[in-house]
């Protein structure tokens, strides 16, 4: 804790003291649904900044997208999740994850996403 401009104690929330791999991490354990989907993340917080996590989530529509926004949405009361939802066709039609330079959740919990190329 730290404390406010009153001098009580404030909480920091989870995300402001995470970095980009730690977020990643966290999602791929709380969301077990992100294994059936193509899950990214981009903007600002790759680079240590931002007050948002901007997430995308490529995929099919269905029960296990449902069952995902669920689990993403409990995770989201924890960090200040922004996610945007593509099917596949529009993905690949916009080019989206190479246009805004998405890295792989999987790759950043790696911790290896400065060695990755993009796809």
């Amino acid at each position: 804790m730290r404390g406010n401009n009153n001098g009580e104690p404030e909480e920091l929330s989870a995300f402001s003291v995470m970095n980009a791999n730690e977020v990643a991490v966290y999602l791929l354990q709380e969301c077990p649904s992100l294994k059936h989907f193509y899950s990214y993340m981009f903007g600002s917080t790759l680079y240590g900044v931002g007050s948002d996590i901007d997430i995308l989530i490529v995929g099919q529509l269905g029960k296990l997208l449902s069952i995902l926004k669920r689990e993403l949405g409990i995770a989201g009361r924890e960090l200040p999740l922004d996610i945007l939802y593509m099917n596949t066709s529009e993905a690949i039609e916009t080019d989206f994850v190479n246009k805004e330079k998405c890295i792989e959740l999987s790759v950043l919990a790696l911790g290896t996403a400065k060695e990755c190329k993009y796809i």
